[in-house]
């Protein structure tokens, strides 16, 4: 029998100041005209590390996402990034 990871909560890495200046930073992106991923991009990029909600719930409010679509784009923000990373190495 294998034993099973237990997951344990994430807890925001990002202080509360840099979550609402990333949320500033989207909602600048969206009055530029620039697209929703654009912006989802500039936050993630700030706070990325920070528990998912919280990364979902910056793009509620910083890139003008619907809740589900805030996660879809979660998802290809993290892969994104990870694709970028692996690319640098």
């Amino acid at each position: 029998m294998t034993k099973r990871k237990e997951k344990k909560p994430q807890t925001d890495s990002a202080p509360a100041d840099l979550i609402q200046q990333a949320i500033a930073d989207g909602k600048a992106l969206i009055a530029e005209g620039k697209s929703k991923a654009d912006a989802a991009m500039a936050i993630f990029r700030l706070i990325g590390e920070s528990s998912q909600e919280t990364v979902v719930q910056a793009f509620v409010e910083g890139a003008t996402l619907t809740p589900k679509g805030a996660l879809t784009y979660w998802y290809n923000c993290k892969r994104k990034l990870a694709r970028e990373r692996k690319k640098a190495e």
